[in-house]
């Protein structure tokens, strides 16, 4: 069984940095490519960064170098560092293990809550 699971958002003010983690289990981890994706009130779900199985990265334009992926192929993790933080990122941050698996979805956590206000 795969199991995605995020951690670190919170609350936090603009201009604020945050480090989330998305722990992933039940897969060989280094063989799958990761995406982080984040989900707004009131707006489409919008991909964010990804990673290759070789950490090769690729980000959305819109987060003007804010932004940097990682992993950790030896702790199965992702991480996703955000930095001047701003109140239009208060989103959902979900991650996403990258595969045809799972009837074509991949796999995905549940999210992690971040708020960006003063």
């Amino acid at each position: 069984q795969v199991q995605v699971v995020e951690s670190g958002g919170g609350l936090v003010q603009p201009g604020e940095s945050l480090r989330l983690s998305c722990v992933v289990s039940g897969i060989i981890f280094r063989n799958y490519p990761m995406n982080w994706y984040r989900k707004a009130p009131g707006k489409e779900r919008e991909v964010l960064a990804r990673i290759n199985e070789g950490g090769d990265t690729r980000y959305a334009g819109s987060l003007k170098g804010r932004f940097t992926i990682s992993r950790d192929n030896d702790r199965n993790t992702v991480y996703l560092y955000m930095n001047d933080l701003e109140v239009e990122d208060t989103a959902v941050y979900i991650c996403n293990v990258e595969t045809t698996e799972n009837g074509g979805r991949g796999f995905w956590g549940q999210g992690t809550q971040v708020t960006v206000s003063s």
